[in-house]
């Protein structure tokens, strides 16, 4: 299972500039093409989780689109719509926060499923949200996605920020299947500031080294209430030229996590970020082909499938 956090600026705004990490949110442009490609090569599923706010052909639209609450954090610059007046009118004009043209080429292609990121990328797990304003905000997603014809199902919460109280919310909106995190306490859901040096450089080595686990999982353990809870089981970080001479135990922690899940017959999931790949593009792709190659490997010996988010929900919920 691959699934794609599809967010351009709305999802790095806090931490980044436009300017800063301009060459990563342009390349998107060809990343998007590029990847849409290579799934169609390799017959792979994928669930791009979608920024709402990325769905419009103009400012007036997306204005106009906004739900009635909006969340109130304690610190007013984690809003998307603190930026809504920089924003520039159209994709043409800002292509760093409108993508309708990516989501109409995602859209035409039939493996494929439109997924939410919410609509304002918010984060459940910052001072300040509440489930009524999220309500409102998974509303306000629903309603963007019928642009294309399109009804959500499957929903990953921006920076996994994950509550019991936000889930329910989601259920009660329609949403059937999100992405959990995996089990090692250093994946567990934090708010921003709570993402400290060590979890986040043990994430790192787990990148190349066997840390945590293969993070692959039993469909029988995926049902939380009514909710299907598909947990990650690797992010697939970018090229890194600095750590280059490690991007082939990174590809072989990948391979070993697929050999795993195909011998034992469980779910494995990998995710990433559309941005990661805007620079670098063809480094990312060669350890992405490869990881793609043993997947095919692994489909003739094994049985191994690609499937969305929604369709391996569909399939869990129709065994119990």
């Amino acid at each position: 299972m691959i699934s794609l956090d599809f967010e351009l600026h709305w999802g790095v705004r806090v931490s980044r500039s436009v300017a800063s990490y301009r060459a990563n949110l342009l390349g998107v442009r060809e990343v998007v093409p590029t990847l849409l490609r290579l799934f169609r090569e390799y017959g792979i599923a994928a669930t791009w989780a979608t920024v709402g706010m990325l769905s419009f052909d103009s400012k007036r639209e997306l204005v106009a689109a906004a739900p009635g609450l909006t969340p109130r954090y304690r610190d007013p610059r984690v809003s998307s719509y603190a930026e809504l007046d920089a924003v520039g009118e159209n994709e043409r004009d800002d292509p760093y926060h409108y993508a309708p043209s990516l989501i109409r080429a995602i859209r035409a292609e039939e493996r494929h499923e439109l997924g939410s990121h919410t609509f304002s990328h918010y984060y459940c797990l910052e001072p300040g949200a509440d489930v009524a304003s999220f309500a409102d905000d998974l509303a306000a997603a629903r309603n963007a996605a019928r642009r294309y014809d399109a009804t959500l199902r499957s929903l990953v919460f921006p920076g996994n920020q994950i509550a019991p109280a936000f889930l329910d919310t989601a259920e009660q909106r329609g949403f059937g299947v999100f992405r959990g995190t995996e089990s090692a306490w250093l994946y567990r859901p934090r708010a921003r500031g709570e993402q400290t040096t060590i979890r986040r450089g043990l994430r790192l080595l787990d990148a190349y080294f066997l840390i945590s686990s293969h993070n692959a999982y039993s469909p029988d353990e995926l049902v939380t209430g009514g909710v299907v809870n598909v947990p990650s089981s690797r992010f697939l970080r970018p090229y890194v030229p600095s750590l280059a001479r490690l991007e082939g135990l990174r590809a072989r922690r990948i391979e070993s996590d697929l050999d795993y899940a195909a011998c034992k017959n469980l779910v494995y999931h990998l995710w990433w970020h559309p941005h990661n790949f805007g620079v670098s593009l063809r480094q990312n792709v060669v350890t992405l082909r490869r990881v793609l190659d043993r997947f095919a490997r692994l489909r003739e010996r094994y049985g191994l499938r690609s499937v969305t988010m929604g369709e391996l929900a569909d399939e869990v919920r129709s065994d119990r």
